[in-house]
């Protein structure tokens, strides 16, 4: 007679979940992944921030964190892309005729993820490896709003102290 043997204290039901959360697919699993760590990062950034820190965040071991990113280099790079597709997303929305550049759609994407944006605003323009990245990003979306403000203010030099 086969009889399945479980861990004392875990029934049917936990083991059948605990079976699902492995079996993700791979896409689901890195867009896990990649929620976890924004949201680790954003709360102590890079250097602060272990890849056991963000396994834990995720619910996942270290080993399936490696079969998706190679170093936490490379995780932290995809965090940053991925909520830059974000933001890209939101502000490509045409908005009352000025610019393609959207401050509302600027908003919206920091209401979405607001650890993404808290990581690409704050965090990343501190750490070393990935300042000049942060600095570009935050020059095209002033640039995006200035556009956008000067449409509607007279003053250049307050329309460019507005867009900061």
């Amino acid at each position: 007679m086969n009889k399945q043997v479980r861990p004392k204290g875990q029934g049917v039901a936990a083991t059948t979940e605990a079976a699902q959360v492995r079996r993700l697919p791979p896409a689901q699993r890195r867009e896990q992944i990649l929620a976890a760590a924004t949201r680790a990062f954003a709360r102590s950034g890079f250097a602060a921030t272990s890849l056991d820190d963000i396994a834990a965040e995720a619910g996942i071991t270290r080993v399936i964190l490696y079969r998706h990113f190679d170093s936490k280099t490379d995780l932290y790079q995809a965090v940053l892309d991925r909520f830059c597709g974000v933001l890209s997303a939101h502000v490509a929305e045409p908005v009352g005729g000025f610019t393609d550049a959207s401050i509302d759609g600027l908003v919206q994407a920091a209401s979405a993820e607001p650890a993404g944006f808290r990581l690409l605003f704050q965090h990343a323009a501190r750490e070393p490896e990935f300042k000049a990245q942060a600095e570009q990003f935050r020059r095209d979306i002033t640039q995006a709003a200035y556009l956008q403000i000067s449409a509607m203010l007279p003053d250049d030099a307050w329309a460019r102290w507005t867009a900061q």
